[in-house]
């Protein structure tokens, strides 16, 4: 716009030096006209001089449109306590020119002058107005859209505590119960058989463990940022499904995985065998994690059908699709369903070794 306004300024000032449009001589009229022009192109930083220099332009040269460019800066750019002077030099200018041509003023001239100042300087206060209004509506919409954001945080984090609380003092309580009931059952039963103590070493073990990770998970609600998660060892967690009773099978030739992988296919095998021990019993498990070709890691937990029906044992039926979306958050993919001929049961899942940025 600027480039335009310049380019048509000076179309006028040749068109002015051509015409005469001024009681100067054309050198003169060429040289304010070409001025007047140039001090367009800074009138948004400096609306005063375009102002000024479109008016002492118009009373030289004729040219019109400096002028009014000047002044529509002035009303739109302007500070508010510079505007009324600078119409009155837009003013003089008008003015000024209708002199020198005519050689005296007229009220018709002092008139036009008047109402032409006045309607250019109010069209620049009002987009000036307009455009200071749009831009408190958009301040005012941020703030308000930062102060949601703040309650809306503020509610979760309220809520996170209040769901945290609410498990410690239920399932923490009830959990360190069963690990202090398994371990005076440890002992007391040092004098009988082997299966016992065992049973009772496994309950309370396993009791440990599940208070463990209910600290972990009341962690990640109590706090904004992660939590740091357990170890993730897949050897004790087949080593403790193998004491409960379950007949599993590792066959481990990815190797050493980074924490977050790891900690995926850790989620990925435990979630498979609480399945197994859930819906097939005493069913051989065998669970597989074997590196691909495309960078990636393949986890499999299959079982054949169980020997027995299965254990009426109490889910909530969202295990499988709160894995799989942990899963599909580090740009992996998850599948379960029945092997062919129904030979058995198969969870598989492809984790990238190195997680995709969310």
């Amino acid at each position: 716009m600027d480039v335009l306004a310049v380019l048509a300024c000076l179309a006028l000032t040749v068109l002015a030096v051509r015409g005469h449009w001024s009681v100067f001589p054309s050198p003169v009229i060429a040289v304010a006209g070409t001025l007047a022009s140039a001090a367009q192109w800074p009138r948004r930083r400096w609306p005063q001089l375009a102002a000024v220099a479109g008016a002492a332009g118009y009373a030289l040269s004729g040219n019109p449109l400096p002028i009014l460019i000047g002044l529509y800066s002035a009303g739109s750019y302007a500070p508010r306590r510079q505007v009324w002077a600078l119409a009155v030099a837009g003013w003089c200018g008008i003015a000024g020119w209708a002199w020198l041509d005519a050689g005296r003023l007229s009220g018709n001239d002092v008139l036009a002058a008047t109402v032409a100042t006045a309607v250019v300087v109010a069209a620049g206060v009002h987009v000036a107005t307009r455009r200071a209004l749009a831009e408190s509506w958009r301040e005012r919409a941020e703030r308000a859209d930062a102060e949601r954001a703040l309650r809306d945080e503020r509610a979760r984090s309220a809520e996170r505590t209040r769901i945290a609380r609410e498990m410690h003092d239920v399932l923490a309580h009830k959990v360190a119960l069963i690990a202090l009931h398994a371990g005076a059952l440890e002992l007391a039963s040092r004098d009988t058989s082997e299966p016992v103590r065992d049973g009772a070493a496994l309950i309370r073990s396993t009791a440990r463990e599940a208070l463990q990770e209910l600290r972990y998970v009341l962690g990640v609600l109590q706090a904004d940022v992660d939590a740091p998660e357990p170890f993730a060892d897949l050897a004790s967690l087949v080593q403790a499904s193998v004491r409960a009773g379950q007949r599993v099978e590792l066959r481990d030739e990815a190797g050493p995985l980074p924490p977050t992988t790891a900690r995926v296919v850790y989620r990925i095998v435990q979630e498979g065998l609480t399945n197994a021990h859930k819906h097939a019993p005493d069913a051989p498990v065998t669970v597989r994690i074997r590196p691909a070709e495309t960078g990636e890691v393949s986890v499999s937990v299959d079982n054949p059908p169980p020997p027995r029906p299965p254990m009426d044992l109490p889910g909530s039926g969202a295990g499988l699709v709160g894995l799989a979306e942990r899963v599909r958050l580090i740009g992996g993919s998850l599948h379960s369903g029945p092997l062919a001929d129904r030979a058995g049961w198969r969870l598989h899942a492809v984790v990238p070794v190195e997680p995709v940025p969310s």
